[in-house]
């Protein structure tokens, strides 16, 4: 297991002198399990209770106190009760709705014990048939890794240390953008970036992208609540990766013939199960950010290497001298919208691009970001500095001077004046900055 920044996470949730009991959620096989098990050692004592064991199931389905509760957990663990620390993970709690209400009175009559719960149907149950107790529990979201997380996989520390240190020299451009052109092709997916650290084979990872693509589509029928809405989640999760980063319509969706409402909710149902996000346009040039529901969203999916393999591009990938060129400059974009959400720990964190609020305009621009209180533009192209029309036309009525591109070429800084004259300070950031673009504000501003 390699070093994963999430353990950082769970350290500041250990050391909280009142936390809760943790939920960590995340889609299937991005490591929830690996993750606790590797922070396990921190412990004197780990408890781990995987709820699809029919056995471990009933001992949350009989009445006992808490006390009682956990000196069965012990004793079904076959571990002795002593000094120190312990941690208590319940695993695939979907499988018994009971530990669900139990985790308040852990944090109401054990507050020394630290808990963690976790199952990977757990994201399409919640709000449907589970429900966690309000105020008792807290959550941490768990992603694929990014870039950062791809480099110590890979044994590169010292240039996983140098990143930190903005900006990075740029005699390592050129070897830090080869690293993540790689990582923009096998993206992000714990079991892939381990096997690829190990034995940096191209041609073996894609058993692994098959095994995950078929284990979402089994689980289906566990998502669903009928066999029309079984199908439409095979269709979207067959069909659905070629249409990444780019804006969809429900209506008939990737060829079918379902209807807007059939589709619209079976997404819905992808978006709990953290598969993919719809990410809704705003049009508004400061906070708060609002999501335009009405307009077309765009379909980010989990990962890009998933997209890349599924949507049947790694060749073209793998070819392209700068992945700005490769599917028209969607894979960028799509690597850019993960990088961004990883770089955030929070399940209610979204992201957002913005449209002009104009009928017939088709101004638009890839990502906007919060920054301290502004609301940054964020655009992932190459080229002249004229040719940025939607990034001049935001920063027009923006209050504020600051934009970002996201491009293949080192750090740099342009000062610009936009259309109607406003001077904007356009910073130009390397794709392998882009999971920290609020650390690269903080720090060089």
């Amino acid at each position: 297991m390699f070093y994963r920044n999430a353990l950082l996470e769970l350290k500041k949730w250990a050391s909280k002198p009142k936390r809760k009991p943790l939920v960590l959620r995340g889609a299937r096989q991005v490591g929830k399990t690996s993750i606790v098990l590797e922070f396990s050692k921190e412990f004197d004592t780990f408890l781990h209770i995987n709820l699809e064991n029919g056995s471990a199931t009933d001992l949350f389905k009989t009445q006992m106190s808490v006390e009682e509760l956990l000196t069965a957990i012990y004793l079904f663990c076959n571990k002795e009760k002593k000094a120190g620390k312990t941690l208590l993970f319940i695993d695939e709690i979907q499988y018994a709705p009971q530990a669900v209400s139990i985790l308040r009175y852990f944090y109401e009559e054990k507050p020394d014990l630290y808990v963690i719960a976790a199952g990977s149907l757990l994201e399409s149950l919640i709000d449907n048939k589970l429900s966690f107790p309000v105020g008792r529990v807290e959550y941490l979201a768990l992603r694929p890794c990014c870039f950062s997380e791809f480099l110590g996989a890979m044994g590169e520390t010292a240039l996983k240390k140098a990143l930190d240190n903005l900006p990075i020299p740029k005699p390592l451009h050129t070897k830090t953008m080869n690293l993540f052109n790689t990582y923009t092709l096998i993206g992000g997916m714990p079991e892939v970036v381990a096997h690829f650290a190990q034995n940096r084979d191209l041609v073996a990872i894609r058993d692994i992208y098959e095994s995950l693509i078929n284990g979402y589509i089994d689980d289906i029928e566990k998502y669903s609540q009928n066999q029309t809405m079984t199908n439409i989640l095979r269709h979207i999760i067959k069909s659905g990766w070629s249409y990444a980063a780019q804006p969809i319509r429900f209506n008939g969706f990737a060829g079918s013939s379902y209807k807007s409402r059939e589709i619209g909710e079976a997404f819905r149902v992808l978006e709990k199960t953290m598969l993919a996000e719809l990410v809704y346009p705003c049009t508004s040039f400061s906070i708060p950010v609002l999501q335009e529901i009405k307009r077309s969203p765009k379909l980010i999916w989990l990962d890009t290497g998933l997209v890349n393999y599924v949507a049947g591009i790694q060749k073209e990938v793998f070819g392209a001298m700068d992945i700005m060129d490769a599917w028209r400059g969607r894979v960028a974009e799509h690597i850019v919208a993960q990088e961004i959400l990883s770089s955030d720990s929070r399940v209610s964190f979204k992201r957002h691009f913005w449209v002009r609020n104009k009928k017939g305009s088709d101004a638009e621009l890839d990502f906007v970001i919060q920054h301290d209180n502004k609301l940054i533009p964020v655009e992932v192209k190459s080229g002249h500095n004229s040719k940025l029309k939607s990034l001049h036309l935001f920063m027009d009525n923006a209050e504020h001077d600051t934009a970002v591109r996201i491009w293949s070429k080192p750090f740099s800084i342009d000062n610009i004046i936009t259309s109607k004259g406003k001077k904007v300070k356009l910073w130009n950031v390397p794709f392998y900055y882009a999971g920290s673009i609020n650390d690269v504000l903080n720090k060089l501003t």
